[in-house]
């Protein structure tokens, strides 16, 4: 389910790898994002609408099945808050709480204790970041046009905007440099932003290193920076919109500041009662 988890202080982060749920075809089986209706709609029969619908119920599930492992939830106990956003490629972040309909943008940042961010991907890059003095977190979703509109750079203002200090990042699967080709134009376009993403295939056509160009920007922003990647393109292990096309599942980054827990004073042998 898991295929990375750490813990700094009070913070939990996990990527998740594709197996462990309950999706089967192509999104097998952790697939953590529903269909998209604007890539489906227009040439979709009865069939595949029928396995939409069923997709998006086992969606649910997974998510559920996630939140609950990456948390430790016990058996009974309700699952903990958890908030997603609907991704657009673009740098706008929010500021979120336990119970917050998904907002439309990139990054999330919260200062709730408890309260789940789930950044979703396929290829791009996922960033979870951490405060864990004063409780601060944020997920990040890092594509090609985010690297280039700053959105790393946008979430880590807005963490400083909460009062957070030094902040730990971790940047977790997604497709490498080595796999990433892209046409020469737009390779010059992004690396003239961020020259760290400049990069060639392993056959030699161009290509963007994304994850560098992310790294880049979280050093600059003086961020301590935690690498927890590994080639979506290349490892099975992973969903890869590049290597299985539109109907591809999409794994999660996860952070969370754990609650607080509930305790009483040890009493002494004198107490009375």
């Amino acid at each position: 389910m898991f295929a990375f988890q750490d813990t700094l202080g009070p913070v939990e982060i996990a990527f998740t790898d594709r197996h462990g749920g309950t999706s089967g075809g192509p999104f097998a089986s952790l697939n953590l994002a529903e269909p998209n209706p604007a890539h489906d709609a227009d040439d979709a029969d009865d069939a595949e609408a029928a396995d939409a619908a069923a997709e998006r119920a086992s969606v649910r599930r997974n998510v559920d099945l996630a939140v609950r492992a990456f948390t430790g939830v016990q058996p009974g106990a309700p699952t903990p808050p958890v908030v997603r956003m609907r991704q657009v490629h673009g740098a706008d972040v929010h500021v979120v709480g336990a119970g917050d309909e998904p907002p439309t943008g990139d990054g999330l940042v919260t200062a709730e204790r408890g309260t789940v961010l789930m950044v979703r991907v396929a290829d791009c890059v996922p960033v979870l970041l951490a405060d864990p003095v004063r409780g601060i977190v944020a997920a990040v979703h890092a594509g090609r046009p985010g690297l280039a509109a700053g959105v790393v750079p946008a979430a880590v203002a807005a963490m400083a905007s909460l009062g957070a200090g030094p902040v730990t990042a971790w940047v977790g699967p997604h497709v490498c440099g080595a796999c990433y080709e892209v046409p020469d134009r737009l390779r010059a376009e992004v690396s003239a932003l961020v020259p760290e993403s400049y990069a060639e295939t392993s056959w030699g056509t161009p290509a963007l290193d994304i994850g560098a160009g992310v790294r880049a920007q979280l050093l600059a922003a003086g961020c301590e920076v935690l690498d927890a990647s590994r080639c979506t393109l290349e490892d099975e292990d992973l969903f890869s919109y590049r290597r299985q096309g539109r109907r591809s599942g999409r794994l999660a980054g996860l952070v969370r500041v754990r609650p607080w827990k509930r305790w009483l004073p040890a009493r002494s042998c004198g107490d009375a009662g």
